[in-house]
């Protein structure tokens, strides 16, 4: 059993340095962030300044505000003696080898004996950093190459020299994805190790594409973007976010570095980019790079005249066509075969990543399994090189390189003569000279990818949902509509399984899915034709039947735990609370967002908002009860989603028991567990709540006066005061005059009387309209 880190040190206050500091916090750990003594009186003023610059920062770096609490700011002067307390020292000072060896030294005298020591270098030799130091203190060093921002991407690269002990590099592989929530890939201590490897050369690909192939920036952004399940950044506009210095600063690097790769004179500086960094255009950071934002319109370079235009006409042939394409690997295909300008520019680019990934083993990896994870979880591709592959076919993808006279390495063509016709098979993968050995999962997660395959193991499905056995008597309910909304099909078949649940032998269910969010709440196409069509009878009736499942899951004889991870907003929201277990993923974003589409929560949200409001407060007195519900109130109202599944607790949408996990992976797992563990102690459903202290219209008038000085403010509309009076209306029991105890079927039914004439507005009707059309909402 390893043990976990409690304290580190980051050596280093710069932007990798701060936000590593951040995500050890946000884990639980005290961190003490050091840097070089200012020249100031106050010699913290570095340290701070960053700190306080990070704070800003957008997505945000901290789970919680009071998260970086945890995070203690010092100078290598006055607080270097701190190191000799912690359990984890990373480094992640300037990239320069001598001044990171003495610092290495420095470090070999202050700290303990135990204490793990790692570098978080992109570009230099991780060997070399620790060159001259004790064995003890090589034994227990290796590289920590986090991924910028460390809280939001997947990948952490570790990298032992040859004297880490094997001990050492898997406790901090098990601390990395269990503590930290990472993807964690062993790379080898060669150049930019495994994912910048392969991510510059696809970045220097687009950019030869560019300058020398006739594409445009928007037509390469076009096909290296979503089309191609990259993220939309794609490759220029990525290119700007992470900083033409940086890249730059990167390729001058490893040009020399690799004297032996075959495709080494892809890694020289382009021209174009050593005359955008000489005239102090570097990206993002400084408002142009490849692009420039003028006014409301978004200009690109011309690499001939170096000049900022509008976008010109794509040349894409029918490329609208094959973005529709839902399935990815179908998507691929039809990019490959396209005829035109498309097909030829994913063609040639695809076959020379391919080839060039393959060629780095064993370079960078001894396996295609730790590429494809470092581009997935690194640069966020949906598939990784070598899934690419054998997506668009093994032996196809082999011939045209044939065809293309683009170099094959052996392994590939050793493959081939065994007759192997994929990279991936049955759950295993391929390894050169070990051939098909079992694929492993990064941690013990349920893989439903294996599950869906075996269909004994589908116990009952409808066209949006199923009812999946994930063993020992615990069973998976999946929704599997599109953005996995509550359709009808969905609520209908909730309905269902809970009866399978309660007459057959079932310890328990689990509700979540595999996706990347939980869900985005009511199905707004169905709600929005039936209000057009007035159909208000039959919207009443769904709301009553939905109101009841979700009372019916929350006293459900048996434990049902919800899964959930990513955005659960809405509808979605209403049923993670009405589950009475929950394993949350860290990063959790849920929230009550009916008003910003002119509705208020109606299938128990604002009931149980106001009865954990009433269960925070000390006692039931109202003044100690009315800080609680405007916290609640103001929540609702503003439609806030929370920035974590900490924050999501602190707003009152998760229990204070929910189980939260940095790996998200493992929440299928780990709610299987709680329900066994709940079954083994004897469940008991929740106590009836049959007394919920509302507080009347005295309480409702402060609420309103809230909504007018936000109003008045600039910061809601008359119509969303207009909202917040309705919500205030139900939250505080409706007309009553004074305090009272009232059951939760009391609130249910104010929450069921006041949403349907909502529905019926022409402001909300105009705001579902926009919400379904832009995905953003409307302010009318």
């Amino acid at each position: 059993m390893h043990k976990p880190f409690r304290t580190a040190a980051v050596l280093g206050a710069g932007v990798m340095g701060t936000q590593i500091a951040a995500h050890l916090a946000n884990a639980g750990l005290t961190v003490h962030l050091l840097d070089l003594p200012a020249e100031m009186a106050n010699k913290n003023g570095l340290v701070e300044g960053a700190f306080k610059k990070a704070l800003k920062q957008s997505p945000p770096i901290f789970f919680t505000e009071k998260t970086a609490r945890r995070v203690i700011p010092g100078n290598f002067d006055d607080h270097f003696h701190r190191v000799a307390e912690v359990d984890w020292v990373i480094e992640a000072v300037v990239e320069n080898l001598e001044i990171k060896q003495q610092l290495m030294q420095r470090l070999e005298e202050t700290i303990r004996e135990n204490t793990l020591i790692s570098t978080n270098t992109s570009g230099l030799p991780i060997h070399a950093i620790a060159q001259g130091r004790s064995e003890s203190f090589r034994k227990r060093f290796l590289g920590t190459h986090f991924f910028n921002p460390p809280r939001y991407l997947k990948l952490l690269e570790l990298i032992p020299t040859p004297d880490t002990d094997s001990q050492i590099l898997e406790r901090m592989k098990w601390f990395g994805q269990i503590h930290l929530g990472k993807g964690v890939v062993i790379a080898k201590d060669t150049p930019n190790f495994i994912a910048n490897r392969i991510g510059m050369f696809v970045t220097m690909l687009g950019i030869k594409a560019w300058t020398e192939h006739g594409y445009t920036i928007e037509e390469i952004d076009t096909l290296t973007g979503e089309i191609a399940g990259r993220p939309k950044s794609a490759t220029f506009r990525t290119a700007d976010l992470v900083g033409l210095d940086t890249l730059m600063y990167v390729a001058y690097n490893l040009y020399p570095a690799i004297p032996h790769d075959e495709s080494r004179e892809m890694f020289r500086v382009p021209k174009v980019l050593k005359k955008l960094v000489e005239t102090g255009t570097l990206g993002a950071k400084t408002g142009q790079g490849f692009y420039k934002k003028q006014g409301s319109q978004i200009l690109s370079l011309n690499p001939e005249t170096m000049g900022y235009e509008p976008a010109r006409p794509i040349h894409l042939g029918d490329i609208e066509t094959i973005r529709k394409i839902s399935d990815l690997k179908e998507r691929l295909s039809a990019l490959y075969n396209d005829p035109g300008r498309a097909g030829e520019f994913f063609r040639q680019s695809t076959l020379a990543i391919l080839s060039y990934s393959a060629s780095r083993i064993p370079e960078i990896a001894d396996c295609v399994t730790d590429i494809d994870r470092a581009m997935r979880w690194g640069f966020g591709w949906e598939l990784g090189p070598f899934e690419i592959w054998d997506a668009l076919g093994f032996e196809r993808i082999l011939a045209d390189m044939k065809a293309a006279n683009i170099s094959v390495p052996e392994w590939v063509e050793t493959m081939q003569q065994m007759c192997a016709k994929s990279f991936y098979k049955n759950h295993h993968v391929y390894k050169p000279e070990l051939h098909y050995t079992p694929l492993e999962t990064s941690t013990n997660e349920i893989d439903l990818n294996i599950i869906k395959t075996n269909s004994e193991n589908v116990l009952w499905q409808n066209p949006e949902a199923a009812l999946l056995d994930l063993g020992d008597g615990v069973v998976l309910y999946e929704f599997r509509s599109k953005g996995n909304t509550l359709s009808l099909n969905v609520v209908n078949g909730l309905a269902e399984v809970l009866d399978l649940l309660e007459t057959q032998n079932y310890k328990g269910m689990v509700i979540g899915n595999s996706s990347a969010h939980f869900s985005g709440g009511a199905n707004l196409a169905e709600m929005g034709m039936m209000a057009q069509s007035g159909q208000f009878d039959a919207i009443a009736r769904l709301i009553v039947q939905f109101q009841l499942l979700m009372q019916r899951i929350h006293y459900f004889p048996k434990p049902i735990v919800a899964a959930v991870q990513g955005r659960a907003l809405g509808g979605g929201c209403e049923l993670v609370m009405a589950c009475p277990h929950v394993v949350a993923a860290a990063e959790t974003y849920i929230g009550l967002v009916e008003l910003g589409v002119g509705l208020i929560p109606g299938a128990g949200g604002i009931m149980r908002m106001v009865a954990r409001a009433t269960e925070r407060a000390l006692t039931e007195t109202p003044s100690q009860i009315q800080p609680f519900l405007r916290q609640a109130f103001e929540t609702i109202a503003m439609a806030k989603v929370s920035n974590s599944a900490y924050e999501a607790q602190e707003l009152g949408y998760l229990p204070c028991h929910t189980r939260i996990l940095m790996d998200g992976d493992r929440r299928l797992t780990v709610a299987k567990a709680e329900i066994l563990y709940l079954n083994q102690i004897g469940y008991a459903p929740p106590p009836e709540q049959n007394s919920i202290m509302v507080l009347g219209r005295p309480t409702r008038a402060m609420l309103e006066h809230a909504a007018y000085i936000f109003n008045q403010g600039g910061y809601a509309s008359e119509y969303d005061r207009y909202l917040a009076s309705r919500l205030a209306y139900v939250m505080t029991g409706g007309e009553l005059t004074a305090p009272s105890l009232v059951p939760e079927d009391y609130l249910l039914q104010l929450e069921r009387e006041t949403f349907i004439p909502l529905l019926s507005q022409p402001k909300t009707q105009e705001r579902i309209a926009h919400m379904l059309k832009t995905k953003k909402p409307l302010r009318n």
